[in-house]
């Protein structure tokens, strides 16, 4: 966590309307209760404010508990690489565990709220609950998982398919937090987006002006609202039975 946080919330696990996607459902009270002491809640950390950067040592992985992060590397030329984005109830972090120093850094794309959960005491807490140390070997698979799933959107023959892509991801992304999968707000830029696809922005900005032409996606600046799900997924490749 940045220097200087202090801790400030109470919400526990226990009470965290998060806690059914960033928990194993398998948890017994006592168990939540007993991670719930490892837990270390901050004050809501500002837009543009670091997590972690590159080169630091790893001590935590993290939940978002509102807000969005980003994830980035910087090249040897000073340019960002977008590597992904984190939303409410997704833990980032875990990429670090194997060289114990983290090769990427993370900030917050709006004001934002994250739990940081010391990874040793995780260990420890693992040897006493089996169903915690399955739960981070799940996580870990599911970050593999991600990583596979961006290669596959990056190779995405054109920008189209690759913005319709990234839009069913979030819409499923949203749909899994009992939000609207249909209507919801991109809390990153077209900038970080256009990075974070391969693409100018000034080919985002064409794609979601098209789309909106096209009567695909509704746009009002970071609100969209997908309005033909169906010819998404067409453009995207994508299973109308299960888009995201």
């Amino acid at each position: 966590m940045p220097s200087g946080v202090i801790p400030t919330y109470t919400t526990t696990c226990h009470e965290c309307a998060l806690n059914a996607l960033c928990l194993p459902v398998s948890l017994c009270d006592e168990d939540i209760g007993q991670l719930d002491d490892i837990v270390g809640r901050g004050r809501p950390l500002q837009r543009n404010q670091r997590i972690y950067e590159t080169g630091d040592k790893f001590d935590s992985i993290y939940a978002v508990r509102s807000g969005a992060i980003k994830v980035f590397n910087i090249d040897a030329a000073g340019d960002e690489q977008v590597i992904g984005f984190y939303m409410a109830g997704e833990i980032f972090g875990l990429d670090a565990i194997h060289d114990q120093i983290h090769e990427s850094s993370a900030k917050a794309l709006e004001t934002s709220a994250i739990c940081e959960i010391p990874f040793q005491k995780v260990e420890e807490l693992s040897i006493k609950i089996p169903n915690l140390q399955n739960y981070i070997y799940r996580m870990l698979s599911k970050e593999i998982h991600s990583d596979q799933q961006l290669q596959l959107l990056l190779s995405k023959k054109t920008a189209e398919e690759k913005i319709g892509t990234f839009l069913l991801n979030l819409s499923g992304r949203y749909q899994q937090r009992k939000l609207s999968p249909n209507s919801f707000r991109l809390p990153m830029a077209r900038t970080d987006i256009g990075n974070y696809l391969g693409l100018a922005v000034e080919t985002v900005s064409r794609v979601f002006t098209r789309l909106q032409k096209n009567n695909v996606l509704q746009v009002d600046g970071k609100e969209v609202s997908i309005i033909n799900t169906t010819e998404l997924c067409r453009i995207a490749h994508a299973d109308t039975a299960n888009p995201g």
